[in-house]
């Protein structure tokens, strides 16, 4: 590894479809390509009889393998198995998913003859890992440093779970950003120096839909307000196709095929490429060979019919945007751009909607859509790292913040959308006669009832001096960090005995044993992908040398360099060989190389 570039850090878009990284080298970004040659590297992981994929040699074998690969793993993390999304998710989804510890959704997968449960967690890990790996060869250093992108809507827990996969992943992770807001830097960055910008950014991407307001200034990045959807992007407007066209082939052949996985991977792929198709034109085919039971498919699918399947989830984008415009307190007239990304911000009709919401205002699509987040992670990165960059980011609370008073009803500390960092103060005192101890109740959510929320975690203040009731005072103390970290304080101002809590919402995260165990098997998942590589390049060197030698047998019998018997000899053991690689699939890197040095010996005359 190169020692001087030790220290690089890196910008990771976890997408939920497709990932990207970045990296400020040579004075800019770099968005980073695969071994594909592919800037972004599909958020897929497979497991084979014999080894485990990830990227896009997962995606090429999915057709073949769907119970065993698994995608939009995004959609789960930090959630619960009895969450809503997650039981409308697994009916659509071709691997299994069961409950874990602590109610915990779990992917059950098989691996070399066994079954194993993978967390969101571990799955995402494997994903970054990847875009780690990434990351080195392209800048041949050791990477460890990483600013890594979730949804501006994402709770407490699923940014939290999402620095766990970090961790697993082998990174330190330097902060979580938003989706949106590193969109804005992207924009913002080179119009640095052009005054105040005000900028509105559309994030629709594969699983998730986020909207922010964003102000630019002279290396400043504040933002505004945000919004969104956890669970609204390309995913849903394929599954809305998907349902369609499975109603139009059950309903033609009188068949339900709705239990074969296989078809279903088959036809859900058609329709997300039906669904790009129908991006630039009016019309497209859906056109599949003996999808079930020896049945074909054929349907014209008309753009004006997809927008018609998907026009409530469109209607939703539009009423997420005129919210968090409302929360920003800012006029149409004051945005100077609209600035879209994710892949299924190109759809026309959510162009359509966008623009007339913005009373005909151009929309900017100078930023490309599918890089523009890991490329402003890169530069947070970058900044972090304190390269010579001069950017500040000044981010809000996507949630409003409190805790439980009387009769489930929660005490606002922090309402949504204000910046950060934040300290908010309270007063509250003892309910009943004699009281000794208090009990914090912390959530997140928007509902005044605590039922509605999400609980973040709570503690308990001791040693109260018992009084009458209304007498003691004890304030309390919401502080949220840069990172979105909350940190919840109580102080009895009679005793001077106090009492706080980091919310790690440990009942939903993995605690510390999971993750070092997991750091474990990563370990062991990454020294088995390099045996395995190891293995196929072994096999491959002997397949090229057996292909080389036949060429150069007939090439020096042809030029007397040999006899026709040294030939015939040559060639019966390169042709040995070949049979031996054919009934070998299996075998040990120690082999290949012991064959390849058996034959280099036997051809040593023709070189």
């Amino acid at each position: 590894m190169d020692i001087a570039g030790k220290d690089k850090a890196i910008g990771i878009d976890l997408g939920t479809t497709y990932s990207c990284v970045g990296v400020w080298q040579h004075d800019r970004i770099e968005i980073i390509p695969n071994d594909q040659g592919n800037r972004t590297t599909p958020s897929m992981v497979a497991f084979t009889a014999t080894e485990r994929l990830v990227g896009d040699a997962a995606k090429f074998q999915i057709s073949t393998n769907p119970t065993n690969t698994v995608f939009d793993v995004k959609r789960l993390i930090g959630r619960r198995y009895s969450d809503p999304y997650v039981q409308s998710d697994k009916q659509l989804w071709p691997f299994t998913i069961v409950p874990g510890k602590n109610g915990k959704p779990m992917v059950e997968l098989a691996y070399r003859g066994d079954k194993r449960l993978f967390a969101a967690e571990e799955i995402s890990s494997m994903v970054l890992a990847k875009m780690k790996m990434i990351a080195q060869q392209y800048l041949h250093c050791d990477v460890k440093n990483a600013v890594i992108t979730v949804p501006a809507y994402f709770n407490d827990s699923q940014k939290r779970a999402t620095k766990d996969a970090g961790k697993i992943a082998g990174l330190d992770v330097m902060r979580i950003i938003n989706e949106p807001t590193a969109a804005a830097l992207t924009y913002g960055f080179g119009a640095l120096e052009e005054g105040i910008i005000n900028i509105l950014v559309f994030d629709l991407g594969g699983g998730t839909f986020d909207v922010s307001v964003v102000t630019v200034e002279s290396g400043k990045v504040e933002v505004k307000a945000v919004g969104g959807d956890m669970h609204l992007g390309g995913a849903d407007f394929d599954n809305r196709m998907l349902n369609y066209c499975v109603q139009l082939f059950n309903k033609k052949h009188k068949v339900d095929m709705t239990g074969s996985h296989k078809a279903l991977r088959r036809l859900r792929s058609e329709c997300e490429r039906a669904k790009r198709s129908l991006s630039s034109a009016v019309e497209t085919v859906i056109d599949i060979d003996s999808l079930y039971e020896g049945q074909d498919f054929h349907s014209k699918i008309r753009r004006a019919k997809f927008e018609e399947l998907n026009a409530d989830l469109f209607d939703r984008c539009m009423e997420l945007v005129k919210q968090c415009m409302q929360d920003s307190r800012m006029s149409k007239h004051q945005i100077n751009e609209i600035v879209l990304i994710g892949g299924s911000s190109r759809i026309p009709k959510v162009q359509e909607l966008l623009s007339e919401f913005f009373e005909g205002k151009e929309l900017c699509k100078s930023v490309n859509p599918d890089e523009a987040v890991a490329y402003g992670a890169a530069l947070q990165a970058a900044a972090l790292n304190e390269e010579n960059i001069n950017l500040v980011l000044m981010d809000v609370t996507p949630l409003s913040l409190g805790f439980e008073i009387n009769d489930g009803v929660m005490e606002v500390m922090v309402p949504r959308n204000t910046p950060i960092p934040t300290l908010k103060e309270t007063s509250v005192t003892t309910r009943f006669d004699n009281q000794t101890s208090v009990s914090f109740r912390i959530y997140e959510g928007e509902s005044r009832l605590v039922a509605h929320n999400n609980l973040l975690g709570e503690f308990v203040l001791d040693g109260i001096l018992p009084a009458r009731c209304d007498v003691p005072q004890i304030r309390v103390f919401f502080q949220v960090g840069v990172e979105g970290i909350l940190r919840v304080s109580a102080l009895d101002v009679g005793t001077g005995l106090d009492n706080q809590i980091t919310v790690t919402n440990e009942f939903k995260r993995l605690n510390k044993e999971e993750i070092d165990r997991m750091v474990a098997d990563a370990d062991i998942f990454r020294k088995e992908d390099e045996e395995i590589a190891e293995k196929h390049l072994a096999k491959n060197n002997l397949e090229c040398y057996v292909c080389n030698m036949k060429s150069r047998v007939t090439e020096a019998m042809s030029k007397g360099r040999i006899t026709r018997r040294v030939a015939g000899y040559i060639s019966g053991a390169l042709n040995t060989v070949e049979e031996w690689l054919d009934e070998n699939e299996n075998a040990t890197v120690e082999e290949y190389r012991a064959k390849l040095e058996q034959l280099s010996r036997t051809c040593r005359c023709l070189k």
